[in-house]
This record gives structure tokens, C-alpha cells and sequence, in this order.
């Protein structure tokens, strides 16, 4: 493998502590996290190497010692805040991390490490929202039509990757991808929430009809596109990661609570369903096209979403459990 000094940026919280569990025996893995209310030191697993620095990403001089300090050759930058409802009552956290943090990155490797290779984890919410009654997916030639304050900073720092790479001819890609889900996620998200709201026989709120749909991707299959996105991905190039999972939300909820039904029979879990008014701007569907991401870096999806949720739910039991 070309790299093997990597920066994780944000490698404490959900995806890129899942990142940094699959490959920390591959590479020398350095994490700079801040820490913040979705991250813990416990996502990382008790045999996992690699060094953790606790900081923010909008420190130039942290970033660039980290890199002369341990001969960085990749960055890859999880960090973000990502929570769509707190970038709606609180957008300045968005700002300050997704757009300010990654120009801060940008700016150090253009400054002082032009041979770094970045790779940018972003989102498929930064274009937008599809019809429901349509088959259309996302792709490359997507248009960007960012909908929260969450999607529209992400979106911001998508443009600032690719100007740094046009204008100053750094090495970046940009990463998009559907819906995660997965041990290590934060309970305020939809799956995580179901699942410990169920065991704790707590109300499972739904956004207005539970009809919008999402394409879920396992986290692992996620960060194993990642890698392929580092190790094989073209200068410039933005790839695409989806599941091939489209689900609507009251769907996922239901499949949970079937499942948690098996195991606690006795109960009716599907009656702590609770609908509620819907998010402001809530986009209706996403769902990502694989098929460039798939000719051109070999990525396929590997875990359906029936083999993950049972694997989530379990994850989360033994968590609650603890």
C-alpha cells in the first residue's frame, strides 16, 4: 500500500472509529479528535494501535505538528458535525468544524505538505432530495442543492476541496455516501434511537408519516469504499458510496422492533411508535448510483441491511446490557 502514516480526523466518533478498527493493523494510525458529545475513546477497540490526540481541526499549528511529528502521508477527515436537527436550532458548530476545519486542513497541506494525499468523507445529503415516486439515484453529475444548515456546510466544504485541488493542485478526493448505520452510532440518530428507546420502553418518535426514504450502508461497507477511495481514487475525483438499501423510515423502525420482538416476546414494541410534527425542510428520498465508484475502485456492498441491523440491534442489546 502507497500510504501508511494516516491522520483520522474525527476517528473517535462513528464512521471513522469504524474506519480506524478495520485497518489500524494496516497502517500507522494517528486520531485527532475534539471529543465532542458523539465521541468516545470506548469506540475504539482495546487492541487497537494508534496514538489519539485530542483536539480541534481548526488548529493549524496541532495539525501541523501531528504531520512532522509522525510522517504523515494521508489524511483522512471524519471530522464533522452532523446531526441535522442541531444544525437547525444551532448552525455555528456546523460552521465552524465542517467549513472552517477543513479549509484549516486544506490550507496546512497547501502551505506546507503539498505531497499529502486528503481524502474528504462527505455526504450524500449535499444534493438535495429526490422524488419518491421516481427511480432516480445520485451520481457524479448530480447537482449540489443542499436543503439544512447540516447539508449546505458539508456542501460548502466539498467546493473548498475541490478549489484547493484545481487552483493549488493538492491531492484530494471527495467521498459521498448514503445513510450509516452500525455500532458506534450516537443514540440521538434514527436507528440507534429505535433500538434503546425499544429496550427501554420509551416512546420511539417518527417525523411526520415515516414515509421518507433512505439508502442505508452498513459502516463497515462504508469504510471499506473509503480505503479503496485512498488507495486506488483519482486526484480530483468525488466517489460515491450507497447500500442499495432504500427504506423508509417507519419501515426501519418496524424491521427493529420485529426483531427486538423476537428476542423479548411479551410486549407490543410497535406501540411506542409516536409520530411527530415533521422536521423544517425535510428531504423526502435519497439513494446513491454505485456504478462509477464500482468500475472504478472495485466497491461493492457486502452486507445486506437484514444481516446489519441484526448485527446493530445485538450491538446496541450487549451496549445497554453494560
Amino acid at each position: 500500500m502507497k500510504y501508511q502514516n494516516i491522520l483520522v480526523t474525527g476517528g473517535l466518533g462513528f464512521i471513522g472509529s469504524n474506519f480506524v478498527n478495520l485497518f489500524h493493523s494496516e497502517f500507522n494510525i494517528i486520531i485527532l479528535d475534539k471529543l465532542t458529545y458523539a465521541a468516545s475513546r470506548s469506540n475504539i477497540l482495546p487492541d487497537t494501535k494508534c496514538e489519539v490526540v485530542i483536539g480541534d481541526i481548526c488548529d493549524a499549528n496541532l495539525i501541523k505538528n501531528i504531520i512532522e511529528q509522525h510522517k504523515i502521508d494521508a489524511i483522512v477527515n471524519f471530522a464533522a458535525e452532523s446531526h441535522v436537527d442541531n444544525s437547525i436550532n444551532s448552525p455555528k458548530a456546523f460552521i465552524d468544524t465542517n467549513i472552517i476545519g477543513t479549509y484549516t486542513i486544506l490550507d496546512v497541506i497547501k502551505n506546507y505538505y503539498p505531497s499529502i494525499r486528503l481524502v474528504h468523507v462527505s455526504t450524500d445529503e449535499v444534493f438535495g432530495s429526490l422524488e419518491l415516486d421516481t427511480n432516480d439515484k445520485f451520481s457524479n453529475s448530480s447537482s449540489y442543492k443542499p436543503s439544512s444548515p447540516y447539508s449546505a456546510s458539508k456542501a460548502a466544504s466539498d467546493h473548498l476541496v475541490r478549489a484547493w485541488v484545481h487552483t493549488y493542485g493538492i491531492d484530494a478526493i471527495i467521498t459521498n455516501c448514503s445513510n450509516n448505520y452500525g455500532a458506534n452510532q450516537h443514540i440521538e440518530k434514527l436507528i440507534p434511537k429505535t433500538i434503546t428507546n425499544a429496550l427501554e420502553k420509551k416512546p420511539i418518535t417518527v417525523y411526520g408519516n415515516g414515509k421518507n426514504v433512505r439508502d442505508w450502508i452498513y459502516v463497515e461497507d462504508h469504510c471499506r469504499g473509503i480505503m479503496l477511495a485512498l488507495n486506488r481514487g483519482i486526484k480530483g475525483t468525488s466517489y460515491l458510496f450507497g447500500g442499495n438499501n432504500e427504506i423508509s423510515n417507519i419501515e426501519v423502525v418496524n424491521i427493529i422492533l420485529d426483531i427486538i420482538k423476537q428476542e423479548n416476546s411479551g410486549f407490543d414494541y410497535h406501540s411506542l411508535i409516536t409520530y411527530v410534527t415533521d422536521r423544517p425542510g425535510h428531504d423526502l428520498r435519497y439513494a446513491i448510483d454505485n456504478t462509477e465508484s464500482q468500475l472504478k475502485l472495485g466497491f461493492k456492498p457486502s452486507v445486506s441491511f437484514q444481516e446489519g441491523i441484526a448485527s446493530t440491534i445485538k450491538w446496541y442489546m450487549r451496549a445497554y446490557a453494560n
